[in-house]
């Protein structure tokens, strides 16, 4: 019997893993596999750890004593799957809810691909939404760019077959053991948003495809935690993605990521400021001064 570990991160997020949990407990996984759920608890102050303990014994829980965020949090969840010998391991946000194929299609677009390296899903907005979150991404370090494809798009069909994706979301990541060996870990230098960016990247440049799988599905309640376009998230976002343009950006890229991501950032200031949105536009120079001046981005407050 081969065990696929499902890594569930929460940081006082009780309802939201409450959702989250009856869901996995449903999904239905092929002849031959098992499937392990651990919560990582990430120092919650709300109860949590105490609650998903009692009210869902079959889960197991690794209480941690602070918030690791979301990189070294599920750190300490791939170590320990790694440890008890997990043949696959998956990431998955505590805000969503699964189809019950959800795990079988991913796992089986893996075995079909022998070059293949991750899998995800079609995520969609919030259940019972058919409205896209993710259908596969682009990630262009030499244009400092990163988007998801048919983000808010209505789901009509158009997404049938298995395809090469540009990054995976740690909203939901699965991978084979072996390719959490050889890529390693999440990076904690990341203080959040775009890990599993450079995860992905780390993936390709060792020759794996990462996969888009429309056939399994996922719903998503986006920006639980964060709020969908606050000047905290618009500042992390931009923070986290400097490092990892800055990271992977090679050859000519290293002349280009930059001016072309700047570009970018100041339309997103002039779309804020259209929308009547003026504190989360003054995020955008705030990140950008603080980077160059070497500010820490958890100083940040908003």
């Amino acid at each position: 019997m081969r065990t696929l570990w499902v890594i569930v991160l929460n940081w006082n997020g009780l309802a939201d893993t409450r959702k989250c949990l009856p869901t996995l407990a449903a999904c239905r996984m092929d002849e031959g596999w098992g499937l392990h759920v651990l919560v990582v608890d990430n120092g919650s102050t709300d109860g949590s750890a105490e609650a998903i303990a009692r009210e869902f014994p079959a889960v197991e829980l690794l209480a941690l004593g602070e918030n690791r965020r979301f990189a070294g949090g599920n750190d300490a969840g791939i170590r320990l799957a790694l440890e008890r010998h997990a043949d696959a391991i998956a990431l998955l946000n505590n805000d969503t809810q699964a189809d019950p194929e959800l795990f079988l299609k991913l796992l089986a677009a893996l075995a079909e691909d022998p070059r293949a390296g991750a899998a995800a899903p079609l995520i969609y907005f919030g259940a019972p939404s058919r409205r896209i979150w993710y259908a596969g991404a682009r990630c262009i370090p030499a244009l400092g760019f990163t988007q998801h494809r048919a983000v808010r798009a209505l789901d009509t069909g158009r997404f049938r077959s298995v395809e090469p994706t540009g990054y995976i979301t740690g909203c939901c990541l699965l991978a084979m053991r072996e390719v959490w060996e050889k890529v390693g870990d999440l990076d904690p230098r990341y203080f959040i948003y775009a890990e599993d960016a450079d995860w992905s990247l780390r993936a390709r440049r060792l020759g794996y495809r990462l996969l888009f799988v429309p056939t399994a599905r996922l719903w998503h309640a986006v920006s639980a935690s964060s709020g969908a376009a606050s000047p905290w998230k618009i500042y992390q976002r931009l923070r986290a993605n400097l490092m990892l343009f800055d990271t992977h950006a090679d050859g000519i890229g290293r002349l280009t990521w930059l001016p072309a991501f700047l570009a970018q950032q100041l339309v997103l200031m002039v779309v804020l400021v259209a929308r009547g949105q003026a504190p989360a536009a003054m995020a955008v120079p705030r990140a950008l001064l603080d980077a160059m001046t070497g500010k820490p981005a958890g100083e940040y407050r908003g």
